[in-house]
């Protein structure tokens, strides 16, 4: 097949629509009208013979087969703007924008109060932080990475294992002296335990101790069923019972004793922190440099010990 140039301008466009989410926002990235960005798209579906978008008067979302397309050549794309910066002597290759969908956690506690460091160290790069529940669908929303943590399923999208964060099970000062400091696991049965609801089943996450080969799960119930992590960890600091949470983020409130590990001899229960991106043999600098920070973060939370 013959290379056809017109197709390669074509796809530039359709990257600054899937980056922009919308035709106009497009035009402005690319110094076009968006009647002119919807002309680009139609003639280069015409000369794919696919339709990539599926328009309405209020949503833009990439099709299947757009999708697909689109995820084979934005590494392609991110390797010519790669290679044009280091021909015209850019100072690094860093550069442009990163679109990041972020656990609300890991956002609120461990990522923003490093940010300004990251930023700091690639000042060519725009970044923005987009804080949800679930990954979504990475490619037709025009992320570059995502950050989440559990175990990810099976898909074409790539999985790097940040960290394995201890599970710790913790309460307040406040609601031990009221109900009392459970001794052995087992003894949770008689307190108020904090539910979490498993975004994935819909159930209350099930209460599970390990300690070496020892594997012992723990019924427990309680008043309340939460489905964000920071409203059980302030529910928990204000006394309103038992809670398993995540070690990671949490060593401020353990070392001044606003929580209580109630028990440090069951200490081998974790729960992975995954950075996802699109599947691609070469990830762009900037996804690149992006996961490397994320890694000296986990590295630097979980440093403590806890």
């Amino acid at each position: 097949m013959n290379f056809d140039g017109r197709i390669l301008s074509g796809v530039g466009v359709l990257a600054a629509v899937v980056e922009r989410g919308s035709f106009a926002g497009a035009a402005e990235t690319l110094g076009l009208t968006p009647s002119g960005v919807s002309r680009s798209i139609s003639r280069l579906e015409n000369r794919l013979g696919i339709r990539l978008f599926d328009r309405t008067t209020r949503s833009l979302h990439l099709t299947d087969e757009g999708a697909r397309f689109y995820e084979a050549i934005v590494s392609h794309l991110e390797g010519i703007e790669e290679a044009a910066g280091a021909a015209s002597g850019a100072a690094s290759a860093v550069r442009g924008r990163l679109r990041v969908n972020v656990d609300p956690f890991f956002s609120g506690l461990v990522l923003a109060p490093r940010l300004a460091a990251f930023t700091e160290r690639f000042p060519e790069l725009q970044i923005e932080i987009h804080t949800r529940d679930d990954v979504g669908d990475l490619v037709s929303e025009g992320m570059d990475v995502a950050v989440r943590f559990g175990p990810q399923p099976s898909s074409s999208l790539i999985s790097r294992l940040l960290l394995e964060t201890r599970i710790l099970t913790v309460a307040a000062p406040s609601y031990l002296e009221a109900r009392g400091r459970p001794k052995r696991p087992e003894d949770l049965s008689g307190h108020a335990c904090i539910q979490f609801r498993d975004p994935l089943t819909g159930r209350p996450f099930e209460w599970e101790f390990r300690r070496g080969q020892e594997d012992l799960p723990v019924p427990t119930t309680g008043p309340l069923l939460l489905t964000d992590v920071n409203t059980m960890l302030q529910a928990c600091l204000a006394g309103a019972g038992v809670a398993q949470v995540m070690s990671l983020g949490i060593g401020q409130w353990l070392a001044s004793g606003a929580l209580i590990d109630l028990f440090p001899d069951w200490p081998d229960e974790t729960f992975p922190l995954y950075a996802i991106h699109p599947s691609r043999r070469h990830p762009a600098a900037k996804v690149r440099a992006f996961l490397n920070f994320c890694s000296g973060l986990a590295r630097t939370e979980t440093s403590d010990g806890y």
